[in-house]
């Protein structure tokens, strides 16, 4: 049975283009970020777009190595997980986008081929140093996706009032 898989595959998917109560998605977000603002952090304390979105697939690719191997290889300290600007903009914006995208589809397409029962199963988790249920792991990516998409919508008003989106 899948019942809560789907649930957790629906979230995803809603959050990137769907119809969703508080409103925002990451269409609606991204839709005018170029290579232009992309790479703008419009404070000094804050990130650009192109660094969340690579934060995001970094980890999104984690979940999908945990998942399939049993143990992930990052932890907050690894230089993946934040990538500079400047190394950023050697890939350009629409290769981060499509790598976000690409890793996301990865993610689903993996959950799609699991049951319930999954999510009780253990992994070793290395930023955490321990055994925890895959639905740790999992619901942590859905919460960790729409914690940024409330960061993007700080940084699109900054874009905005900067005449920058």
């Amino acid at each position: 049975m899948k019942v809560i898989l789907e649930h957790i595959i629906q979230q995803l998917l809603d959050i990137q283009d769907g119809k969703v109560w508080v409103g925002a998605t990451y269409k609606g977000k991204l839709e005018k970020i170029n290579d232009d603002n992309a790479f703008i952090r419009p404070q000094p304390d804050l990130h650009s777009v192109a660094e969340i979105i690579s934060h995001l697939t970094t980890w999104q690719q984690e979940t999908i190595l945990k998942i399939q191997t049993g143990e992930g290889s990052l932890t907050d300290d690894c230089e993946e997980n934040w990538y500079s600007n400047d190394r950023l903009k050697k890939k350009t914006w629409p290769i981060i986008l499509n790598n976000y995208h690409t890793s996301l589809t990865q993610l689903i397409e993996l959950l799609k081929t699991k049951e319930d029962p999954f999510l009780e199963e253990q992994y070793y988790d290395t930023d955490f140093k321990g055994n925890y249920p895959y639905s740790f792991v999992i619901n942590g990516m859905l919460h960790h996706n729409i914690y940024h998409l409330g960061q993007l919508g700080i940084i699109v008003k900054y874009l905005k009032s900067m005449g920058m989106y």
